[in-house]
């Protein structure tokens, strides 16, 4: 995208290097996610940390409830203390130098040592890193005019898949060796003269995604315009907690903003269900390993990067409304088709496939066909979360976006836990990882449903 179109699709007086700036946010946090939480330190810290992985893994799951907690109750006040205080780029400094003092000491989880300290640095990293996305995220209103909004929002959440996917590939292919070998996928000793046997292919993860969350989020700093000193900082508390009240008891009166945040929260439920089992539910059906979760990991991102450019466009002519319900038809398409497969079927035996595995990566075709419908998943879970994002920006005015956004991320977080509760108890009950998965797609179709009887933008009179 030139500077020029940049240009064009920024707020009055915001240069073009303040629109990238504000993008490559994304770009810089999003390593943070993949390769930390989700593919490298996260599996490392369950299976290798300790000789107890049982242990490990509900400590794992704590960690992530105490953050979701935290992270529910606090983003609405600080959004509206945001507000109130005017600028947001000290408070995104605050929460960076929390979140990169924290990936730093992931170093030191090697195997065998407490998981007290790794588990309480992650709580840190994770509670800082979705603060920050509430200021960044509040900023949008004033940097990108309402037309194009939804645009840039796609664009940057695209970057953040990119950034993701380069550093993913970079630790599997570079740095990632076999325990046993000592070699990477390449054949390579690791870069840095890392020690597989010592965790330290894992634990490095933590230091690069500091240090690059640090580099790219610069641009923003120097480029990209920030709102006008508002009150200080006591003031700002103590008014922000007003407005914040003021805002709760507003929103019986706002009922579209209130269906909008309900529908985006059963179907981004979903939506994380789907992220955070789909991987698993391929390898207790398919056997897959962790090479071939973390190539499954990269499809998806390869993937997501050209769905969120497509969007983009897509959200600009259509509105966000219309880029948010063709997502979740196509989320909804994959899950079914996820749940439909099976070892020498797809579509609940409608289309029977040969068992005969031919080698390789994803060897038989049942396999293939998980690939595809994970295809959908790739091209859609970008889209539906970016067109949310413009969603909002687009029904909410600069002076209260703060706040708005704060219960935006309220929204995802108060019931975060549901869908995979609800994967756990269904899979327990009938002894089936399939109706588990099924699970999903009653989210999905509320959040669906929801959705469509809700206004666009979501402040209008329906």
């Amino acid at each position: 995208m030139t500077l020029d179109r940049i240009r064009d699709d920024a707020a009055p007086n915001v240069p073009a290097r303040g629109v990238w700036g504000w993008m490559l946010f994304d770009w810089a946090a999003q390593p943070f996610f993949t390769v930390v939480t989700t593919f490298i330190f996260g599996p490392y810290f369950v299976a290798r940390l300790t000789e107890d992985p049982v242990s490990a893994q509900a400590a794992w799951s704590n960690m992530a409830t105490v953050s979701a907690i935290v992270i529910a109750l606090l983003s609405p006040v600080l959004g509206a203390i945001a507000d109130e205080s005017g600028r947001r780029k000290p408070w995104i400094g605050v929460f960076a130098v929390i979140k990169i003092a924290s990936l730093f000491m992931l170093w030191f989880a090697a195997p065998g040592s407490p998981i007290l300290y790794p588990a309480l640095f992650m709580v840190l990293a994770s509670i800082a890193a979705e603060f920050s996305i509430v200021f960044n995220d509040s900023m949008m209103t004033r940097i990108v005019n309402r037309e194009n909004v939804g645009k840039i929002s796609n664009i940057a959440w695209g970057l953040g898949y990119l950034g993701g996917m380069i550093v993913l590939i970079f630790v599997v292919l570079c740095l990632s060796a076999n325990p046993q070998t000592g070699k990477t996928l390449l054949g390579l000793d690791p870069l840095f003269g890392l020690d597989p046997a010592k965790g330290e292919d894992a634990r490095i993860t933590g230091p690069i995604s500091a240090v690059w969350y640090l580099v790219f989020i610069l641009p923003m700093f120097f480029f990209t315009p920030d709102a006008e000193r508002g009150l200080p900082l006591a003031k700002a508390v103590r008014s922000g907690l007003g407005e914040l009240a003021a805002t709760l008891r507003e929103l019986k009166h706002r009922r579209g903003i209130v269906k909008f945040l309900v529908a985006r929260m059963l179907y981004q439920d979903g939506v994380n269900g789907l992220l955070i089992l789909g991987g698993a539910f391929a390898a207790g059906m398919f056997g897959w390993a962790t090479m071939e979760i973390g190539v499954y990991g990269i499809i998806l991102n390869v993937v997501a990067i050209f769905g969120c450019w497509a969007a983009g466009g897509i959200d600009r002519r259509f509105g966000s409304k219309v880029t948010v319900t063709l997502s979740l038809v196509m989320l909804l398409s994959a899950t079914l088709g996820m749940v439909s497969t099976g070892p020498g079927f797809t579509l609940f035996g409608l289309v029977p496939l040969s068992t005969a595995d031919s080698g390789g990566l994803f060897g038989t075709a049942a396999e293939k066909a998980y690939i595809l419908y994970g295809l959908l998943v790739g091209l859609s879970f970008g889209p539906v979360q970016a067109s949310s994002r413009s969603y909002l920006a687009r029904s909410v005015s600069p002076a209260e976006a703060g706040r708005y956004f704060g219960i935006y991320a309220l929204s995802g977080r108060a019931t975060s836990f549901m869908a995979t509760l609800s994967f756990s108890l269904a899979t327990y009950w009938t002894g089936s990882a399939r109706a588990g998965m099924a699970t999903l797609l009653v989210f999905l179709i509320a959040g669906l449903l929801l959705l469509l009887a809700t206004p666009y933008p979501a402040d209008r009179k329906a």
